[in-house]
């Protein structure tokens, strides 16, 4: 599909009521298809200030090239649906790319990449009320947790009332957990070793006055031979995330193919990794993650 940048301003301005027609006759499905697993495609990256992809700095800077691609994606058999931002939503609602799909509302960008505040990552995005209006089909939100870092309480607290709001709409709320330092320069890093990633998802799984409709949503650990391990932390379903990949796009394959096998783990959200592949081809990058599920 190419996208006619054009036609969405007209419409955005003309006709701004357009997007919530749209998402009114949009035809649903239900959360999980006949395999029990899910294929989401994210692009929720921007909202938070984080463009690059590599050692390309504004790789998703451009929408139009973005847009194509998600379009793409979604095209391809066994892709399931989209995790976005409103803005990045409403266009895919104009361009009639989400019939027939999940589509996720991105909840919390406010720990803008880079920024001082990054930890305290105020919720920015869709609310619960508009992922119910808007007759989306589930939420996700990020939870990075720095033991050093206050702001990681705020971003805590906010995650427990979301998580109360979207269950009280029985929507799912899929939790991406994250024990996170920064380093010597400032930067974020988050801790990917057994032991971290077993500590956030158990603090994850705990929050809120209900677990009923939260999902969780995990990097594969330092090791992926620690997965069975990690996993058993929690009775809760999981999808695995793509993260950073680089030119070692085989090597992601085989880890995700791994703790896809696992009794929790019941599907993949990838980015940029699929989005934006070394090779290019985003057809083959996303048909070759259909085919590890």
């Amino acid at each position: 599909m190419t996208v006619d940048i054009a036609e969405l301003v007209r419409l955005r301005t003309r006709h701004p009521e357009a997007i919530a027609e749209a998402a009114a006759r949009r035809v649903r499905r239900p959360l999980l298809g006949d395999n029990d697993r899910l294929m989401i495609v994210a692009a929720d990256h921007p909202a938070r200030g984080a463009l690059g992809v590599g050692d390309r700095k504004l790789a998703m800077a451009n929408r139009a090239d973005l847009l194509e691609r998600l379009c793409l994606a979604l095209s391809r058999p066994g892709v399931d649906g989209v995790l976005a931002t409103a803005d990045i939503l409403d266009d895919l609602l104009l361009l009639g790319a989400l019939d027939g799909k999940i589509v996720m509302g991105s909840m919390n960008r406010g720990g803008l990449q880079g920024a001082s505040f990054e930890l305290d990552d105020r919720f920015t995005g869709h609310r619960a009320e508009d992922i119910e209006r808007l007759r989306f089909d589930a939420g996700k939100l990020l939870l990075r947790i720095d033991y050093d870092d206050p702001g990681s309480l705020t971003t805590l607290e906010s995650t427990a009332r979301a998580i109360d709001d979207m269950a009280a709409r029985r929507l799912p709320v899929f939790v991406e957990p994250f024990i996170s330092r920064r380093t010597a320069e400032g930067k974020v890093k988050n801790d990917l070793s057994a032991e971290a990633v077993t500590r956030s998802i158990a603090i994850a799984s705990g929050l809120g006055g209900t677990s009923a409709y939260t999902w969780l949503k995990v990097p594969v650990t330092d090791n992926p031979d620690d997965m069975a391990e990690v996993m058993a932390t929690s009775t809760l379903p999981a999808v695995l995330l793509g993260g950073e990949v680089g030119d070692d796009q085989d090597g992601a394959y085989e880890k995700w193919r791994g703790a896809l096998q696992l009794p929790t783990v019941r599907g993949l959200v990838v980015g940029r990794s699929l989005l934006y592949p070394a090779d290019g081809d985003v057809a083959a990058a996303v048909d070759t993650a259909v085919g590890l599920l």
